[in-house]
């Protein structure tokens, strides 16, 4: 009797310890399922597994959830994935993982060889132009030029991207008022004080041609008109048809000769008729075209800098005017700072005459430093081989304030370096040539990074998406400056966490199709005008269209590369 208690006993215990296991069975089996479902969901989408792996160790080893709940939460987003994962396929991400990232998994060469191939071939690769083409030809109902109603003259200001965005607005405008366009005269008064006329920097026979459908232009006023009565007027800025057709067309009972005191930004930059904004196109990308010898040789420049392989060019705006204009002091002595404020006060037309260089550059304001701009290059994965062309008048500073950037980057290389003392001595007197021989390398470059947004960053930006949206990177200054201010203060190490944060800040600021920017939330009256992103910078929708036929959905308003 008691010995079959005692195996009655003996048998309760072990019911007993059958059911505590069976919890643990039933998160096994809990456990198993998920991992075979994990597995099984990577046979539709390969790529998914290694990217919840990679996620796994930091956050178990931070301690934030168990890492079963953490593959869940990766499965339920697994639509966002995907649509990532077709994003980089696409190329519109440039989240890259370097090799040196890698330390536990032995390569071999051939691996390495291949690895190497693949992150090359993306740092240097354009964004997808998604079917957007160039399209510039005028409506049907666009009709050959009416009886002149008078003489356009024109006085182009600026530096040359500022007169040459000026000159095609005042082309447009000629068309709007139905007159007939003189040659413009160059700015030979400004901060570079260039005495090149217009046949000196621009090929003036092909700029008449090209242009004869849409607008007569003769090369000087006819000598009966030397003693006609003109008017020269500063036409309104950033305005509209209505303007130029009501207020200034009224002068033509009056005078036969206008003449425009300036150029820059007379014309908005949007709700222009189609056929304007396409004229506009027509003159900046095909008719203004640069002298015969300035383009062959900014021609032969290209070529030689070909001849190292691909290379960027970066329009390393650190020069004495820019510095003085913007206010921007930092990293410079206390004489430097003193001279470019002296700048500033004693050039008129400047207006602000009072910057707090701090703020200026917190808000994203002023260019990057030679060493910062090679920072930025360097996380963003490009190799210290990288050939490198400086498109940039003299900087301030020097060769002391170019060491930084030399020391990351030894593959310098610029006009002066790239050609002899006897081939540049045509131009080098002439500012407007050599920022023109600047301007054919940046366009024709396999990747442009601006380092400020001047003109020169604008039209070469604009220029590189009307022939294909070639890959151009912009800098966002704003965002830059808390981490370069952290790698002075020794917040921040140069090395895979900064390449992470720049590479992933700017993954969709590659140049890549959408359109162009409206003004700013906020601003009202003229300033919304005045904010709107430049026509020049980005000619898209009215010269930059879908080909017929492209199975692309349409680009957004949104989507901000730039």
């Amino acid at each position: 009797m008691q010995r079959r208690q005692g195996r009655r006993l003996k048998l309760g215990g072990g019911r007993s310890r059958n059911l505590e296991i069976i919890p643990s069975l039933v998160w096994l089996a809990v456990y198993i399922c998920i991992t075979l479902g994990v597995l099984m969901s990577t046979l539709m989408y390969p790529d998914m597994l290694s990217s919840i792996l990679r996620h796994l160790p930091s956050s178990a080893a931070a301690g934030r959830r168990p890492a079963v709940h953490f593959a869940i939460s990766e499965l339920g987003k697994r639509s966002r994935i995907s649509q990532r994962l077709r994003a980089w396929e696409r190329g519109d991400q440039v989240r890259l993982a370097r090799p040196h990232l890698s330390t536990t998994t032995k390569k071999s060469d051939a691996d390495v060889h291949r690895l190497r191939n693949v992150l090359a071939e993306k740092l240097w690769r354009a964004p997808p132009d998604q079917g957007f083409v160039p399209c510039v030809d005028p409506s049907p109902s666009y009709a050959a030029p009416g009886k002149s109603r008078g003489y356009l003259m024109v006085a182009a200001n600026g530096g040359l991207n500022q007169m040459r965005a000026g000159i095609c607005d005042m082309v447009a405008v000629a068309r709007i008022l139905n007159a007939t366009l003189v040659i413009p005269e160059l700015d030979k008064t400004s901060f570079w004080q260039d005495s090149s006329n217009f046949s000196d920097i621009f090929d003036v026979d092909h700029f008449i041609k090209s242009v004869q459908g849409d607008v007569p232009i003769i090369k000087k006023l006819p000598e009966f008109l030397h003693e006609e009565t003109k008017i020269i007027t500063e036409f309104r800025s950033w305005s509209d048809v209505k303007y130029y057709e009501e207020d200034i067309a009224s002068l033509w009972s009056r005078y036969k000769i206008i003449k425009a005191a300036k150029s820059d930004s007379r014309l908005a930059n949007s709700n222009l008729p189609p056929d304007i904004q396409k004229l506009r196109c027509r003159v900046h990308y095909d008719a203004l075209r640069f002298a015969p010898h300035v383009e062959a040789f900014g021609k032969k420049l290209v070529e030689r800098m070909r001849s190292n392989g691909p290379f960027i060019a970066v329009h390393l705006r650190y020069e004495k005017d820019m510095l003085a204009f913007s206010g921007c002091t930092y990293g410079l002595n206390r004489s430097e700072a003193l001279e470019l404020t002296t700048i500033r006060k004693n050039t008129p037309h400047w207006r602000i005459k009072k910057i707090k260089a701090a703020h200026q550059r917190s808000r994203g304001f002023c260019p990057l430093t030679p060493t910062e701009v090679a920072i930025f290059l360097k996380a963003l994965g490009y190799p210290a081989s990288t050939h490198i062309y400086i498109a940039a008048g003299e900087i301030y500073g020097g060769q002391e304030r170019m060491a930084g950037f030399l020391s990351h980057f030894p593959n310098l290389m610029s006009k002066e370096t790239i050609a002899s003392t006897e081939e540049l001595a045509p131009f080098s007197q002439h500012s407007s040539q050599m920022a023109a021989l600047d301007y054919i390398v940046s366009v024709q470059s396999d990747v442009f990074v601006p380092s400020f947004s001047g003109n020169m960053a604008h039209a070469v930006e604009g220029h590189r998406r009307f022939q294909g949206h070639l890959k151009t990177i912009t800098p966002d200054r704003r965002a830059l400056v808390p981490l370069f201010d952290k790698l002075n203060t020794g917040e921040l190490q140069e090395g895979p966490e900064l390449e992470e944060l720049i590479t992933e800040m700017h993954q969709n600021q590659q140049g890549a199709p959408r359109q162009r920017n409206g003004p700013i939330q906020g601003t009202k009256g003229r300033e919304q005008l005045r904010t709107e992103e430049s026509f020049y910078t980005n000619p898209n929708p009215e010269c930059i269209c879908m080909q017929s036929g492209t199975n692309v959905n349409p680009i957004s308003k949104t989507i901000d590369d730039s």
